[in-house]
């Protein structure tokens, strides 16, 4: 089976298993952060095979959507990926982008590294930025019943990782308790050149909307 071929078969994996998931970690996000990861490739010395695998499968699994279970994704990636007899070293590889690309995800950088990591993990923190990110936000604060903003709740930028995957906290929170914060962590020169952009678009809209929000505009 060619690269192609697999990554063909991989694109119709991925819509088939997230054909009925919640609108911010659908098929269409993983389109976006694919097309972000092939964009920063383009840039760096990588295996882009592993780069298109590693954003194709990222969230075939999320661990919000599993009780918080973090094996889930890359087990079913290595499953599918030996199907179709992927070598090995490069199925481990993309098991492992999946394990090590939360924000929060109970797992340490340090215990696994790759420039190909470091492509996807800045391709999907894009996408929780920027116009994108706005959205993708209130839909999933919407999905979870969450209030949208309460002055009275400050963000909390101590949380732990485990307080994190539980906070209930009102969605203009997440702001401040993520999405402000990623332009900082980004990887790559391209990931930081188009984060700054969707940051700085982020932080106009928090102005108008709290200039909205106390009568003022």
């Amino acid at each position: 089976m060619t690269q192609q071929q697999i990554i063909d078969q991989t694109v119709q994996f991925v819509k088939t298993q997230l054909q009925n998931a919640e609108g911010g970690h659908d098929w269409f996000h993983i389109e976006r952060v694919w097309k972000n990861a092939k964009l920063i490739a383009q840039d760096e010395k990588c295996d882009r095979g592993i780069v298109e695998l590693g954003a194709l499968l990222h969230d075939i699994a999320d661990s919000k959507f599993h009780d918080g279970d973090e094996t889930v994704g890359p087990r079913v990636a290595k499953e599918f990926l030996e199907s179709l007899e992927v070598p090995k070293d490069v199925m481990e590889h993309v098991a492992n982008i999946i394990k090590y690309i939360s924000y929060k995800g109970g797992h340490q950088s340090k215990d696994f590294s790759s420039i190909e990591l470091h492509i996807v993990q800045d391709a999907d923190r894009l996408d929780a930025i920027g116009a994108i990110g706005i959205a993708r936000t209130f839909n999933y604060g919407g999905f979870k019943n969450r209030a949208i903003y309460d002055p009275n709740i400050p963000a909390d930028l101590d949380m732990t990782s485990a307080q994190y995957k539980k906070s209930t906290a009102p969605t203009i929170n997440h702001f401040y308790e993520k999405l402000l914060l990623l332009k900082d962590l980004m990887n790559t020169e391209t990931g930081r050149k188009v984060a700054q952009q969707r940051h700085d678009y982020m932080q106009s809209f928090l102005d108008q909307f709290y200039a909205e929000w106390n009568g003022e505009k």
